[in-house]
């Protein structure tokens, strides 16, 4: 598609039409050819490697390793474990044809890997020196989506899935606060956001999952994203595929799993929330480019100080716009729909002064600040921080002033309807009020944040005794 940032409708005013025209306009993703699918662009596609260069190496300092498993899975294995084929059954796709011939067994293509990893890890588990077994990979994923929204819900989409089997319950779920925390430590450090872990309800866990640890963000139009989750397995799987270890004592013992993941998912979440009217607004740890040099004209003398500038800012990801046959303008508005945290300005008034002219991306369109030029290399650091921080300021304050308390269902149903946003209320954990609030507002119990404390109150619902107040929302 043409660089046209006039084709950008605003944020402020639409935020659905806005997205969808951000991404393809700003070249992070485009539709592809089979329905539900997505292509990722360079750009796109640099933002989750940085999330996976930040990630990885989380892992990796905590022991975990890498494999690949295989794409399709034979259907006796998925059906195997009955509440996990009951979850994913809507949205599984199946090979039925295979080089031309009917297969002599239906393949599940993968909506999850516990199946086909854990098929592995009875083999590979035979004592408890083989244990703790924690293995991590970051592939696709297949779920057919009825309704899709670029990089929210595609029928093929990517992302990391860790999966740990234990000797003890304890220590398994340490790993499952542990893989929760790297995701939110994650959200902050990287992404510049903020949101609330808790656990979710008995009807929202996963398939096959005793229980399921999700971090919620909240976006512009007050919706909630659910942002990735982390899983308490039990011995559910193992007992289903017969993963057991002898024990010290000698004694056979079934083993513990936990399972978490993080998908591009995440970068839809970060378009929403950080975006601005004009365009992308991408926080500078996470930003394929962080600093992009423009220079004025392409005289040769401009041309070099550019290059010189980008050769000096040592571990930045820099890149200096030398298109031919557009104007200085439209290079400035192109990078600022793109979002790029630091935009450089440079032409000969700038080389005669030793100055930078330079705009940030957490600015108002046409800011511009004067640097010299030996400062603004010896501080970019500095400045990426001081960006960062702002964005992750401003994401707080709009959590807490989108976060409210409902003890009456009329008023939780009113705030439904108008601002939306994260509302904490009393709930009996009554799987039947839990879907009559759902068919009535919309709004769906997103989790009992963690650290939560019990009281005496009643649910919003139906009045009777409640002992914690859980958050709902409406979700995308």
């Amino acid at each position: 598609m043409a660089f046209e940032k006039r084709q950008l409708p605003k944020k402020s005013e639409n935020l659905s039409d806005w997205y969808n025209a951000v991404v393809q306009l700003a070249e992070l993703a485009d539709y592809g050819p089979a329905k539900g699918t997505m292509i990722f662009r360079p750009y796109g596609f640099g933002i989750w490697e940085q999330v996976q260069k930040y990630m990885d190496a989380e892992f990796k300092k905590h022991g975990v390793e890498n494999a690949y498993f295989p794409l399709f899975i034979p259907e006796s294995l998925f059906n195997k474990e009955k509440e996990h084929v009951k979850g994913f059954a809507p949205e599984l796709a199946i090979v039925t044809i295979g080089g031309g011939e009917e297969l002599k067994e239906k393949l599940a293509v993968r909506p999850t890997s516990e199946m086909i990893m854990y098929e592995s890890y009875a083999k590979w588990i035979q004592s408890w020196r083989d244990l703790p077994m924690v293995i991590n990979q970051w592939n696709n994923i297949v779920r057919w989506e009825k309704r899709t929204y670029l990089f929210l819900r595609t029928s093929e989409f990517l992302w990391q899935e860790g999966h740990g089997a234990h000797a003890t319950h304890e220590e398994s779920l340490k790993w499952v606060n542990w893989a929760m925390g790297v995701y939110q430590k994650t959200y902050r450090e990287v992404f510049a956001m903020s949101g609330i872990v808790g656990r979710k309800s008995e009807s929202e866990k996963f398939a096959g999952g005793d229980m399921t640890l999700t971090f919620e963000t909240l976006m512009p139009e007050g919706k909630a994203l659910q942002s990735c989750t982390s899983h308490d397995l039990g011995q559910n799987f193992s007992k289903v595929l017969d993963i057991k270890f002898q024990d010290k004592e000698g004694k056979s013992q079934f083993v513990w799993q936990n399972s978490w993941g993080f998908s591009t998912r995440s970068i839809g979440g970060l378009i929403m929330a950080h975006g601005l009217d004009h365009g992308l607004c991408l926080p500078p740890y996470i930003a394929p480019i962080q600093v992009v040099i423009i220079p004025a004209t392409l005289d040769e003398r401009v041309v070099s100080e550019c290059q010189k500038l980008a050769a000096s800012l040592k571990d930045v990801r820099v890149k200096v716009d030398m298109r031919d046959g557009e104007s200085f303008g439209v290079k400035i508005n192109r990078w600022e729909l793109k979002g790029v945290p630091v935009r450089v300005m440079i032409g000969k008034k700038e080389i005669g002064e030793g100055i930078v002219t330079v705009s940030m991306v957490n600015q108002a369109p046409g800011t511009k600040n004067i640097f010299k030029t030996e400062g603004f290399v010896g501080g970019i650091q500095n400045l990426f921080k001081l960006i960062h921080e702002d964005m992750l300021a401003e994401q707080d304050s709009f959590l807490q002033e989108n976060t409210f308390y409902s003890n009456s269902y009329a008023g939780f149903k009113e705030t439904m309807k108008t601002t939306r946003g994260f509302i904490y209320a009393f709930w009996c954990e009554d799987a039947v009020c839990e879907t009559k609030i759902k068919e009535e507002t919309k709004s769906s119990i997103r989790c009992l944040p963690q650290g939560a404390k019990a009281e005496n109150g009643k649910c919003i619902y139906c009045g009777k005794d409640a002992k914690y107040q859980w958050l709902f929302a409406q979700a995308y």
